[in-house]
């Protein structure tokens, strides 16, 4: 491990410890936000989810809501209930429904595309940009960063791609309906970018430990930032500044671990 910068700022020589810690992470991503650089970051993440959902929308939807018309044959409950408000002279669920289901198909899959730009193109510029003001003297002792963080990216968008579609149905049990979409964002959010915050820095048992003593807290940020996604003006600022979140939080925590190693005189 490379040498560590031991003259810290005031703010950090007495290291935020438990919940404080998330809420100085996020607040220290939101001074970094505003930062001209990262304001341009904004775009390229946005940009390329905003394309997939047209291409994905002008490719699948006529095809997707066919099929799924055509699924809903054979849904017993949702035939009941449209028969029943059709016969009040109301309106056909189905109408409705479709679009809404078709939707909930297409959209993730251009959001998680942006978080994956975040997470493989936008994190590096944003740990050279708070390393530089923040973080100075933190050793890289990453190996094969973007190979692992490639690898990573790929299999957190399997998982929810699959999760997300598989447990669709589900969305009918109207508490699920909020809380499923929040528990897979919320995944997507920490297992992607906790990877890429710390794969260029810390090693991979450095990663473990951290992810081990730290897993709920990774929870924690990936929920707010998970229910901040279900407000559409959030969408634009919310790939990068979640990149933000999660790399102030994980360097922070990657600097207390090895000041408590060199404290304690233990290799990592």
């Amino acid at each position: 491990m490379g040498n560590f910068d031991m003259a810290l700022r005031p703010e950090q020589q007495t290291p935020a410890a438990g919940l404080a810690s998330v809420g100085l992470a996020f607040r220290r991503a939101l001074v970094s936000q505003c930062h001209p650089k990262m304001l341009l970051a904004i775009f390229m993440p946005f940009l390329v989810a905003l394309v997939g959902a047209i291409i994905l929308l002008w490719l699948f939807w006529t095809p997707l809501t066919n099929w799924l018309d055509a699924q809903a044959a054979g849904w017993t409950i949702i035939n009941s209930i449209d028969q029943w408000l059709l016969a009040l002279g109301l309106f056909s669920i189905k109408l409705y429904l479709i679009p809404v289901l078709a939707a909930g198909i297409l959209l993730p899959l251009s959001g998680i595309l942006g978080l994956v730009v975040a997470a493989v193109f936008i994190m590096p510029i944003v740990l050279r940009h708070i390393e530089a003001r923040e973080y100075r003297g933190l050793a890289r002792d990453g190996q094969f960063a973007t190979l692992v963080g490639a690898q990573n990216a790929l299999w957190v968008t399997g998982v929810f791609v699959v999760g997300w579609l598989v447990t669709m149905p589900l969305w009918l049990v109207p508490p699920l309906s909020l809380i499923l979409p929040v528990f897979w964002w919320a995944y997507a959010f920490s297992r992607m970018l906790r990877m890429d915050a710390l794969v260029e820095h810390a090693s991979s048992r450095e990663r473990k430990l951290l992810w081990r003593r730290h897993n709920g807290k990774y929870w924690l940020i990936g929920g707010i930032l998970s229910v901040a996604n279900l407000f559409p003006p959030l969408w634009l600022v919310l790939p990068v500044f979640s990149a933000l979140v999660f790399a102030h939080f994980s360097l922070e925590a990657l600097r207390q671990l090895r000041q408590e190693a060199l404290i304690n005189g233990r290799t990592l």
